[in-house]
């Protein structure tokens, strides 16, 4: 599984050049309003002309959280759908904290944390996701970003996954 893409979307082959708005159009997803903090920090800051947004999980619009190991209860297939959806709630902040998508300049980093079992080893695989989604909406130039795809022995309400990114501004 490692390197393959669960879900590979051909939406945007023929949306090079579109907005990121039109590319979401294309692949079907209306931005829910962005999920609250769950404790006491704020869901981006912008310094500059840099967003850094803080970790968002699989939150689907009303308000479900999925939940439970990786490697256990939760499959891989499954786990990169999370991803996908915690992808989305990211941008969801980003479009609150912008105003526009077509304000990133670029992607620049990811941080992928998965609620694994301790032998699991296929981080990557699932952070994917989130990282699919952001070059289908954004475009490889702008959305190909650096990454970290770690496991971890727990996370806030036994989410399955979390991920935190930042990016970069137009002037």
């Amino acid at each position: 599984m490692t390197g393959v893409r669960v879900n590979q979307s051909s939406a945007t082959a023929g949306t090079i050049g579109t907005s990121p708005y039109e590319r979401l159009a294309a692949l079907g997803i209306k931005l829910p309003a962005s999920p609250p903090p769950i404790a006491n920090f704020v869901t981006h800051v912008q310094e500059g002309n840099m967003l850094y947004l803080s970790g968002q999980g699989p939150r689907e619009a009303d308000g479900f959280m999925h939940a439970g190991k990786v490697g256990a209860e939760v499959g891989i297939e499954a786990a990169y759908t999370h991803a996908r959806l915690t992808g989305i709630n990211l941008l969801s902040v980003m479009h609150e904290a912008l105003g526009d998508l077509g304000r990133v300049k670029r992607v620049v980093k990811l941080l992928g944390m998965v609620n694994a079992v301790p032998h699991f080893v296929d981080h990557p695989s699932v952070i994917n996701g989130c990282s699919d989604l952001l070059i289908d909406v954004f475009g490889e130039e702008i959305g190909q970003h650096a990454r970290s795809a770690v496991g971890f022995g727990s996370l806030p309400g036994n989410i399955t996954v979390e991920i935190e990114a930042i990016v970069s501004l137009r002037d």
